[in-house]
């Protein structure tokens, strides 16, 4: 009730903000996720708010499964002033915002609603308006893409398992790293190859949370669920300042808040989703270890220190704004 009576004021606002001559706007929202996926059910409800708020002269398209390009591949075209927005972690960001990039940490924090305190401080805020200036527009920033588990062909119950085990990884350089300093052997590459890798042998596992391993019917290929929720997977929607310059600020403004209330809805689904496909992937014989998490919080550690390019600090600053 509380979601659906936020959602009608924000289109109520939204309506009375857009102009009545407004431009007919379609914007391209490209994903590497499934239909039926909790990030494609989120985007559905962002398409239908836009819709109403902009009483249909703005449109979403969506493109799931890749349709337009691996990730990066998208968000070079944003840059270059394409009508598109796409889904990006924080470590994606890392050459435009190197401080950025601890917010991708392994164990950074066992709540994302912590986490989002963080996407709400002046700090982020000032960090969002100079990404701006280098050409990238966050529309969503409140977006909860799950806790990131793994997914194996080999049980793993502690760190020294990992040993000279292949995990794909996406191409970014945080979980490269989060994954190294646990003792395994990244191994980037984009979702949609991943099913034929664990089929081929490519690789021996894969970390994601649970409706995309699920999604991605990646069980079928690695029955060994190991439960180490090693990064809260909090994530960006992101299209190209040079696209949103040329749009009339009302839409832009509609976006922001209807794409706020498209978070709320990824965070009011996340936990059932989650509870749900962990039981349906039980029934499909996958076999759910649950470690102790010390040993893997201990050895990510390691991950924090790898970084000189961090502010000085800045470890220590973000866990005194966790603890807020």
């Amino acid at each position: 009730m509380k979601l659906k009576s936020l959602t009608l004021a924000v289109l109520l606002s939204a309506a009375a903000i857009l102009p009545a001559a407004a431009q007919d706007v379609v914007v391209k929202v490209a994903y590497e996720n499934n239909p039926g996926e909790p990030v494609d059910m989120v985007m559905h409800r962002w398409a239908d708010l836009v819709t109403e708020a902009s009483d249909g002269k703005v449109a979403l398209e969506l493109y799931p499964s890749s349709q337009l390009g691996a990730k990066q591949d998208v968000i070079e075209q944003a840059l270059l002033g394409v009508n598109v927005i796409t889904i990006a972690d924080v470590g994606f960001l890392k050459d435009y915002d190197a401080d950025l990039s601890i917010l991708f940490g392994p164990y950074l924090t066992d709540s994302p609603e912590q986490l989002f305190k963080i996407y709400d401080s002046e700090w982020f805020k000032t960090k969002q308006e100079e990404l701006r200036a280098k050409g990238i527009h966050i529309v969503i920033s409140n977006y909860l893409y799950g806790t990131r588990q793994l997914l194996s062909k080999t049980k793993v119950e502690k760190p020294e398992d990992l040993a000279g085990m292949k995990i794909r990884v996406p191409n970014n350089i945080m979980q490269i790293k989060a994954i190294e300093a646990m003792g395994g052997t990244p191994t980037p590459m984009p979702l949609g190859d991943v099913y034929p890798a664990l089929t081929q042998g490519v690789i021996d596992g894969v970390e994601n949370p649970l409706p995309v391993l699920y999604g991605q019917k990646l069980h079928e290929q690695a029955k060994e669920l190991s439960m180490i929720s090693y990064l809260t997977n909090t994530s960006l929607w992101l299209g190209g300042e040079a696209y949103f310059a040329t749009l009339d600020p009302a839409v832009v403004e509609m976006l922001h808040k209807t794409g706020y209330e498209a978070g709320l809805y990824s965070q009011e689904i996340a936990k059932d989703e989650e509870a749900k496909i962990l039981e349906e992937m039980k029934a499909a014989g996958v076999t759910v270890t649950y470690p102790d998490l010390a040993p893997f919080k201990e050895k990510a550690q390691a991950f924090y220190t790898q970084f000189p390019e961090w502010s000085e600090g800045l470890y220590a600053q973000i866990q005194a704004e966790l603890a807020k």
